[in-house]
C-alpha cells in the first residue's frame, strides 16, 4: 500500500463537503489496507464502510445505499471479479472499482467488460484512487437519476389501465377483440373515465402498435384552425402559412389517430372526417388529395344519438364512427377497483415527489370507496396526488383528503343493480365483493350475511382470479 496513506498538503486537500454525498465500501482481506483507505476517504468527507471479504461486503450493500465499491482483485475465497458479478445482481446501480497488482491488468480489463467502472494499479496513489472513486460516484448518480427519470416518465406517459372489476373487464374484452381489426371504434363515457387509456390499449393490441399514436382533443383546438391542424396545409394556403405543415392525419400514418371529444366538431370538419372514413383520403388546406393511412378511434362524453336528433351531429358520420362502440364505466360502477387505483397513483406520485411510499389505513380506504366520484378516475388521481404532496407522515389520514371525500356518508350495501342479461357468475362476484367491502374484508361475516359458507366465498373468488 505504498503511497496510499500519504497525506495531501493543506493547499491541495479537498474540502470535506466535496465528498459528503458519496458512500464508498472498501473490500480487502488485509486489515492495514482497509484502515489506510478508510482514513483517506474519511478525510475526503465520504461515508466509508469496510469489509474483509465478499460475504460481509454483500451484506453491507444489501443494508445500505452504496455508490461505489472499491475492492481488491485478488482475495482468498471469492475474487474481486466474482464479487463484481454478485454486486451487479444485488445492486445494479453500484459502481465497482478494482485494485490490481502488476501482472493482473488483463484480468482487470476483462472485469471492466463485465461491468466494472475502473481499475487502479498498485502501489496505490492517493490522488489516483480518490479521483477514480469520485468519477465512479458521479457516474452512479447520473445513471440512477436517469433510470429514475425514465421510470417516472414511463409512469406518467405510458399510463396503464388498472382494475379487475367485471365492468372494466367487459370493456377490455370488447377492446381486445376489436383491436386487431381495421374497424373504427367509438369510446363513450363520462369525463375522467379513461377513454384515452382505452384508445391506447386498442392501439397497443393492434397490428399498428409499432406505428405512432396521435391524440387530438377536438374541443381544445379553436374551430378556425382545427381543419389545418388535422389535415395540414400548404405554404401560402392562408395568411400566416409561411411553410408547408403536416397535419395530425399525416403524423399518424401507419398508426392510430385518436379523436377525443369528437362531439365538439363543427359541421364543416364533420364533412371532412366523413370523407376520410368513406373514401380513405383528405385534402390539406390549399393542397391536393392525399391517401389516409391511420386508423381512427374516437371518443366523446356527449350522447351522440341526441346530438344527431338535434341536428348538431351528422347521422352518416355517427354510423361510420359507431362500427364498434364501448362505454368506459364510471368509477362508481367499479368501486372494487378503487383500492387498486389508489395504490397505483400513490406509487406514481410518491415517486414523482421523491418521498417514501404512503400506507393507506382501512378507514381511509373505506372513505375512498364510499365517495361517489363525480369526476371519476381523474378526480381520484388528483386526490391521491394532493395527499402525496401534503401528507406529513407515512400514514395517509382522513385529514389528508378533501372534505367532500373525508365526510362521505357510508354507502348502503343494498344499492346493487344489474342489467338484464348479466351472467349469474358476475352477479355472484359483485354480491360477494360488495359484501366484503361492507364488512371490511371479513369473509366470515360476509358469508353469514350472504347465507353461504366461507369456503364458498374463497372458491367463487378464486374462480375469477
Amino acid at each position: 500500500m505504498t503511497d496510499a496513506n500519504d497525506d495531501l498538503s493543506p493547499s491541495s486537500r479537498p474540502s470535506a463537503e466535496s465528498g459528503a454525498d458519496i458512500t464508498v465500501l472498501v473490500v480487502d482481506d488485509e486489515a492495514s489496507n482497509l484502515a489506510s483507505l478508510e482514513k483517506i476517504f474519511q478525510r475526503e468527507g465520504m461515508r466509508v464502510f469496510t469489509a474483509d471479504g465478499a460475504k460481509p461486503a454483500l451484506e453491507v450493500v444489501r443494508r445500505h445505499r452504496v455508490q461505489v465499491v472499491l475492492t481488491d482483485l485478488m482475495m482468498p475465497g471469492t475474487s474481486g471479479v466474482e464479487l463484481l458479478r454478485a454486486l451487479k445482481e444485488v445492486s445494479p446501480d453500484t459502481e465497482v472499482v478494482l485494485m490490481t497488482a502488476y501482472g493482473t491488468v488483463e484480468t482487470a480489463v476483462q472485469a471492466m467488460r463485465d461491468g466494472a467502472y475502473d481499475f487502479v494499479e498498485k502501489p496505490l496513489k492517493r490522488m489516483t484512487i480518490v479521483k477514480s472513486v469520485r468519477k465512479a460516484a458521479e457516474r452512479q448518480s447520473l445513471v440512477a437519476e436517469n433510470r429514475s427519470l425514465r421510470q417516472e416518465l414511463k409512469l406518467l406517459t405510458n399510463r396503464e389501465i388498472v382494475g379487475q372489476s367485471p365492468a372494466l373487464r367487459r370493456v377490455l374484452d370488447v377492446a381486445t377483440q376489436a383491436a386487431p381489426s381495421s374497424a373504427t371504434v367509438l369510446i363513450l363515457g363520462e369525463s375522467g373515465t379513461g377513454k384515452e387509456l382505452i384508445a391506447r390499449y386498442i392501439h397497443s393490441k393492434s397490428g399498428r402498435a409499432n406505428g405512432p399514436f396521435v391524440a387530438v382533443n377536438c374541443a381544445a383546438i379553436p374551430e378556425s384552425i382545427l381543419e389545418a391542424e388535422l389535415f395540414g396545409h400548404e405554404r401560402g394556403a392562408f395568411t400566416g402559412a409561411i411553410a408547408k405543415r403536416e397535419g395530425r392525419f399525416a403524423r399518424a400514418r401507419g398508426g392510430t389517430l385518436f379523436l377525443d371529444e369528437i362531439g365538439e366538431l363543427s359541421p364543416a370538419v364533420q364533412v371532412k372526417i366523413l370523407r376520410v372514413l368513406q373514401e380513405g383520403e383528405y385534402e390539406p388546406v390549399g393542397g391536393h388529395t392525399v391517401k389516409a393511412d391511420a386508423r381512427i378511434v374516437a371518443a366523446t362524453n356527449r350522447d351522440l344519438v341526441s346530438e344527431v336528433e338535434a341536428g348538431r351531429f351528422r347521422e352518416d358520420l355517427f354510423y361510420r364512427l359507431n362500427v364498434i362502440s364501448v362505454t368506459a364505466p364510471p368509477l362508481r360502477a367499479r368501486r372494487e377497483d378503487i383500492p387498486l387505483l389508489a395504490d397505483h397513483f400513490l406509487g406514481v406520485y410518491c415517486t414523482k415527489n421523491g418521498r417514501a411510499r404512503l400506507t393507506v389505513p382501512s378507514e381511509v380506504l373505506h372513505k375512498l370507496m364510499d365517495y361517489s366520484w363525480p369526476g371519476n378516475v381523474r378526480q381520484l388521481e388528483n386526490v391521491i396526488e394532493r395527499a402525496a404532496v401534503l401528507c406529513r407522515s407515512e400514514l395517509l389520514g382522513l385529514g389528508d383528503l378533501p372534505d367532500a371525500v373525508a365526510s362521505a356518508a357510508p354507502r348502503l350495501p343494498s344499492e346493487l343493480t344489474f342489467s338484464i342479461g348479466t351472467p349469474l357468475s358476475e352477479v355472484e362476484q359483485r354480491m360477494i365483493r360488495d359484501t366484503l367491502s361492507h364488512t371490511g374484508g371479513d369473509k366470515s361475516l360476509a358469508a353469514q350475511l350472504l347465507g353461504i359458507s366461507t369456503r364458498t366465498i374463497y372458491r367463487k373468488l378464486g374462480e375469477n382470479e
